[in-house]
């Protein structure tokens, strides 16, 4: 019989992650066809370093925005700065988040709300939507 690699021992890690990044992670790992864990684990065993100066450095510099100079045509550059960090938006919008998100007007929104024609639900006198369930409504 073959002999198995040792087993290494677990510890638990519980996050909460952005809904796109664990979209991302499930549909990464179906692919795969392995575990999120194992998906996790790996990812972390090859970028994640904090035994070393150079490790640190790569890990800090992911995190911070960067400066990056731009033309704009003109005889000086400009500089400017962009950040990978992302910008994920709230789960629940408001009439007003929801109005900008579809290019309409609030009192359009509050409106198809009101008639029942657009998902959400009203708290009070105010109408809460969900994120998910406007976007498979507007694919829908």
């Amino acid at each position: 019989m073959p002999k198995r690699p040792p087993i290494e021992p677990e510890g638990a890690l519980y996050v909460k992650l952005p809904a796109n990044a664990v979209e991302k992670l499930h549909r990464a790992a179906e692919i795969l066809g392995i575990k999120k864990k194992d998906l996790v684990a790996n990812l972390v065993s090859k970028y994640v370093d904090p035994d070393t100066k150079q490790g640190i450095g790569a890990l800090n510099a992911m995190s911070q925005p960067r400066r990056v100079t731009v033309e704009l045509g003109g005889d000086a550059p400009t500089l400017g700065a962009y950040s990978f960090q992302p910008n994920d938006p709230p789960e629940v919008l408001d009439a007003q988040a929801v109005a900008e998100l579809l290019q309409l007007e609030r009192k359009v929104v509050l409106d198809m709300a009101e008639a029942g024609k657009l998902p959400g639900r009203k708290l009070g006198t105010e109408w809460r939507f969900s994120r998910t369930a406007i976007i498979a409504w507007l694919a829908g």
